[in-house]
């Protein structure tokens, strides 16, 4: 077999490389000569040689379990691939494709055809830093919406939702692209493939996780946060996740409750307008579509806290936190209904310390809390741009403003963020409402000029 020049980039020498110690798709390849360079395919010994291309990709197609090859042509002189072919079915159109490239002057691989929809994630990994998407080949990683997060947080993380972690080669100089799916695949049967690596010099650095993206979206914008909050460490309670998009999975610890929480996960936050459910419901109810919004991908089964006090917290404009929470549960504080009241000394700089903790890990956020006189639990965690300040929930120059009575509710507000948007009149919340409660967060989500102010002002 050819070996690999030190000045030239040959793919499919690299494959060979690489599935030394680590699983690749099957393929095999060919030179310009339209001669068999190197092949992995299960059942045979590594770079068997078949007897003539037609073999090679019947053979192939027969073994990969969608019954589909991919075709990539490239030059050794050049990292990047020139064409691509995908999900080809027929041997005599693969076999077509392959001389019309090699004719040109190009190497070409034929590979199984991996369903970047089956569940999985691609992406890369170099030094310290890990990034995924779902739907896509490693190249995501040159767009926007992938997740970008500390290596061994996206580990745990993967680990979690899939009960497996990517298996993939650890050195701080090697930049590796690789897919992981539910699925064993490739030559080796794992649910790790690995596409490249190169021998890149990294110089370790600090990566904050930042959401919504690809992958929150497609477990839904709840589960997201609490799997970060798990992996860094924080107090979730026990939570089973039904989801569209994946097997279910539990992760978070037990509550000592036997009362569950029926919660839903968009794919972005919608404050206070999908329910939640104390102790058992039809969860398929929970899921089922609302009109002129997009299904939800998943829904949380959560264990209950017995909470002593419960609330929220988030960061303010200044980067200082506000923390504020009630007696006992908090979804009447969370939906308006009743204001904060003042918590003990001592659980207050707790909620302050957690408050520096998760912000020194990702920035500035907000957070639903339940204490159960022992631990603080993170019900909810989100991301949001810090821009409340004292009774300020939005800051903005308007010439007028409309009152909203908190007591008429979410939708009620909802109505009314309809009628301003896009005007110069703010929004006047009349009532005791907390700044880290759904009626404030909806108007920072839909950056509404507004405040809070009690009924004598």
């Amino acid at each position: 077999m050819p070996e690999p020049l030190a000045d030239q980039h040959f793919k499919d020498a690299l494959l060979d490389q690489i599935a030394r110690d680590g699983n690749v798709a099957q393929f095999v390849s060919f030179g310009p000569d339209l001669k068999q360079r190197y092949s992995r395919i299960r059942g045979f010994e590594p770079n068997h040689r078949f007897c003539d291309i037609r073999t090679a990709i019947e053979t192939l197609l027969v073994h990969s379990p969608d019954h589909r090859v991919n075709i990539r042509s490239s030059k050794p002189d050049s990292p990047h691939g020139i064409e691509f072919l995908y999900g080809i079915t027929s041997s005599d159109l693969a076999l077509q494709e392959i001389k019309r490239l090699a004719i040109s002057g190009l190497f070409v691989i034929a590979n199984e055809t991996l369903d970047v929809n089956d569940g999985g994630v691609s992406g890369v990994v170099y030094g310290n830093v890990m990034e995924f998407a779902p739907g896509a080949t490693p190249k995501i990683v040159e767009a926007g919406g992938i997740v970008s997060i500390d290596r061994t947080i996206a580990e745990a993380l993967l680990q979690t939702v899939y009960g497996f972690g990517p298996t993939l080669p650890f050195h701080n100089d090697l930049r590796v692209e690789f897919s992981i799916h539910p699925v064993r695949r490739g030559f080796a049967n794992e649910h790790t493939i690995i596409w490249e690596v190169q021998e890149i010099p990294i110089d370790p650095f600090r990566v904050i996780p930042k959401w919504p993206n690809d992958f929150s979206k497609f477990v839904g914008d709840k589960v997201f946060g609490l799997l970060i909050a798990d992996a860094f460490g924080q107090d979730v309670p026990r939570t089973t996740v039904l989801s569209r998009n994946l097997l279910p999975f539990t992760f978070g610890k037990a509550t000592g409750s036997d009362i569950k929480w029926l919660r839903t996960a968009p794919r972005v936050p919608e404050p206070g307008f999908f329910p939640t459910v104390r102790g058992w419901t039809d969860p398929f109810k929970l899921a089922e579509n609302v009109a002129g919004h997009e299904p939800i991908p998943s829904i949380l089964i959560q264990d209950e806290v017995l909470a002593k006090f419960s609330g929220g917290l988030m960061t303010d404009s200044d980067a200082r936190p506000i923390v504020e929470g009630v007696t006992g549960f908090g979804d009447n504080f969370m939906l308006g209904h009743v204001g904060p009241t003042e918590l003990d000394g001592t659980l207050l700089r707790r909620l302050e310390g957690l408050h520096e903790t998760l912000v020194h890990c990702m920035g500035s956020i907000r957070v639903e809390w339940a204490f159960d006189g022992e631990r603080i639990w993170t019900i909810q965690l989100q991301q949001e741009t810090a821009v409340s300040n004292g009774q300020t929930i939005v800051p903005g120059e308007v010439p007028s403003e409309m009152e909203f009575e908190a007591s008429d509710g979410l939708p009620g507000l909802r109505r009314m963020i309809e009628l301003v948007q896009g005007t110069q009149v703010g929004i006047k919340v009349i009532g005791e409402v907390g700044m880290t409660s759904h009626i404030a967060d909806l108007l920072r989500r839909h950056k509404v000029p507004s405040r809070i102010a009690s009924k004598s002002d």
